[in-house]
């Protein structure tokens, strides 16, 4: 079964869970504002798809941050640290399965690695 990572509120993630139910596929919703995400998860995510494509810097809570907090992400293990403090610089979605890893959506992304 499919992971689907990401924010219940979230318009990119309200798109891709639309796409995955009118392709039929099941998967299991993690909101990680409300259940968190563990480092071991990160770690693995930014090893096989990298830091630039799991760490969201074109975002609001991005341009939030302070310089300082910012900085910690010039290190993987202070990206992730600072990921797992604040969810919404994760990009979302990240859909998971056994042979799959997905991070961000497009329309027609499912459709074309899930027909």
């Amino acid at each position: 079964m499919l992971t689907i990572y990401g924010i219940k509120n979230c318009d990119t993630m309200k798109k891709a869970v639309a796409e995955l139910d009118t392709l039929g596929v099941a998967y299991h919703f993690h909101d990680y504002k409300k259940a968190g995400i563990d480092a071991a998860a990160l770690t693995a995510w930014v090893a096989a798809l990298g830091l630039d494509t799991v760490l969201n810097r074109r975002g609001t809570s991005w341009r939030k941050l302070e310089p300082e907090q910012q900085a910690r992400a010039d290190t993987v293990d202070g990206a992730i640290a600072l990921m797992q403090e604040n969810t919404s610089l994760i990009k979302r979605p990240v859909l998971q399965g056994d042979e799959l890893l997905l991070c961000g959506f497009h329309s027609g992304d499912y459709s074309a690695r899930l027909a």
